[in-house]
């Protein structure tokens, strides 16, 4: 993995994220005042200041090792369970809004993958967003997020996502329950990854449970809850907390892709 300058291996960096949970310093620093152009990480941020800064430049270097060890995750996993070669996203980090193959963004959209240009986008400010107003903190609760916009990937390389887009344009009528299983699946793909994180006693319990609170606080009845009071099922794009949750502890406690097909489940 490139961390700046200096190279370490992907067992070093674990025991630099072991170290820096345990001791709430960041050791990763000790390393690298940043990213290096080997994560494909591009910013998208106005001057702020120093303050601000050196507390960026700490969770950009931690997005950026999630990724890598994610991505490392399934160039192994990929050819080993479908016999198709894995290759990298980029990484866009952004401030208010920005441009895409897929359109613009704006901060209120949240992490999102681009199919188009391969590239994961995600603005800082929604890990604060995730902890202060839905109630999901914890490192590992950030790194499911990264891990699900990743699983996005993972289906544009097996024609997932290009069988998905062709359905709805066919279906337009079926295209939020088609969403709503695409979104599932991903969730499933990052506890695929999840479970290599335990096989590697990289996390334990708590670490786990944090990131099935992230699932459950994004899953679309608990937003519709939140901003107007009530449901409305047939509008789901992502799915209902409780399905989040469910698809993810599936890959978590599988490993396995073949156990992730939410197009042939009950969602």
């Amino acid at each position: 993995m490139g961390i700046g300058p200096q190279h370490i291996g992907v067992g070093g960096a674990v025991v630099l994220l072991i170290l820096s949970l345990v001791f709430h310093r960041n050791f990763f620093a000790l390393f690298s005042s940043g990213p290096s152009a080997d994560h494909g990480v591009t910013t998208s941020e106005p001057a702020r200041s120093n303050q601000t800064d050196d507390k960026n430049d700490e969770k950009v270097q931690f997005v950026s090792f999630v990724l890598d060890d994610v991505q490392h995750t399934w160039e192994k996993l990929l050819p080993a369970q479908s016999g198709r070669p894995y290759h990298h996203a980029k990484l866009v980090l952004f401030s208010d809004e920005i441009s895409s193959a897929c359109g613009l963004a704006q901060s209120a959209s949240g992490p999102f993958y681009c199919p188009e240009d391969e590239k994961v986008y995600i603005d800082l400010g929604f890990f604060k967003e995730l902890r202060d107003r839905f109630g999901a903190p914890g490192e590992f609760a950030e790194a499911y997020v990264i891990a699900h916009e990743v699983g996005h990937h993972v289906q544009k390389i097996l024609g997932i996502e290009g069988k998905v887009q062709q359905l709805r344009d066919n279906n337009p009528q079926q295209s939020n329950s088609l969403s709503v299983r695409l979104e599932l699946q991903a969730d499933c793909f990052a506890g695929v990854w999840g479970n290599s994180t335990e096989q590697r006693k990289i996390i334990d319990q708590s670490d786990v449970k944090a990131a099935l609170t992230a699932a459950a606080a994004v899953g679309d009845d608990r937003l519709q809850q939140m901003t107007t009071g009530r449901t409305m099922p047939e509008t789901f794009t992502h799915g209902s907390s409780a399905q989040r949750d469910h698809w993810f502890q599936q890959g978590l406690n599988s490993g396995m892709i073949a156990d992730c097909d939410t197009f042939k489940s009950r969602p």
